[in-house]
């Protein structure tokens, strides 16, 4: 049995911008550069954000905090790195998950977002999943179902009753409440900007102070379930403190972090 209990990740993703400009404008002769700035425009124009769909973004960043049974932070890491090619990200993503023996995926809004975009990614690059796409298997007993959270817990599924209400503000919000840095100054909205201007370092940063905010989401999110008590999460903060405390030379997302963090304060 693996010591790996929890495998909290997140990803960011730019644009296919040759997919774009066959499925969109197959009759333009357009340069992928070309096909993204003009679909960030009318979707712009058209819903207010120029957000693209995930069915068109390749990943360039996932990382990944490895946790342990009891939940204790082991590491986190990016994939791929410092070549971060979509490929071989893909590739290491599903293959971690089967060297750690299936652990349970931790996201926060991994189901709408992460995972589809791992899913279609693995398609594109001809990867069989048939231990993740376990249709066969009873409807609750599959991987994918939305309500097994053996083999993917979404946070965002936990505080919103799987949908019953919105979780206004997301990540940020649920990490500031407990004195976590949240968004300090990148959000996925910089990402395809920040990669044009080669800054694909700068987002893998970003991606790992993510995945950090929604590993002590995750911990609270244990005491609210009543399987940590608030002293055991807390030693569990204050452990994961040491590791990125011991790493941040080397680590400037870890630095990063640190240089925001902050303690949950009890109410008095």
């Amino acid at each position: 049995m693996s010591d790996i209990g929890w495998l909290i990740f997140d990803v960011e993703a730019v644009a296919d911008g040759a997919l774009i400009a066959r499925v969109c404008y197959p009759n333009e002769s357009l340069t992928p550069a070309e096909a993204i700035a003009r679909k960030r425009a009318e979707l712009l124009e058209e819903k207010g954000s120029d957000f693209i769909p995930y069915t068109f973004m390749l990943p360039i960043s996932v990382a990944v905090a490895k946790v342990l049974h009891d939940g204790r932070l082991q590491d986190v890491v990016t994939l791929d790195a410092p070549e971060y090619q979509p490929a071989n990200i893909t590739r290491l993503f599903w293959q971690g998950w089967r060297h750690y023996q299936r652990p349970t995926f931790v996201t926060f809004n991994g189901r709408g977002y992460d995972l589809p975009l791992m899913e279609l990614a693995a398609y594109r690059y001809g990867i069989s999943l048939p231990d993740w796409f376990n249709i066969e298997a009873k409807s609750f007993e599959q991987s994918r179902n939305r309500y097994n959270v053996q083999r993917h817990f979404d946070l965002m599924d936990l505080i919103s009753n799987f949908g019953a209400v919105r979780v206004t503000g997301g990540l940020n919000v649920l990490a500031n409440i407990i004195g976590k840095p949240g968004k300090t100054g990148i959000d996925g909205s910089c990402v395809q900007d920040l990669y044009d201007a080669g800054g694909v370092q700068q987002i893998n940063d970003y991606c790992v102070c993510d995945v950090l905010d929604t590993y002590f989401v995750f911990l609270r999110s244990r005491v609210l379930t009543g399987h940590l008590t608030l002293t055991e999460e807390q030693e569990r903060v204050a452990q994961a403190k040491e590791l990125l405390v011991s790493h941040q030379a080397e680590r400037p997302s870890f630095s990063h972090y640190l240089e925001h963090w902050g303690d949950w304060q009890p109410p008095a």
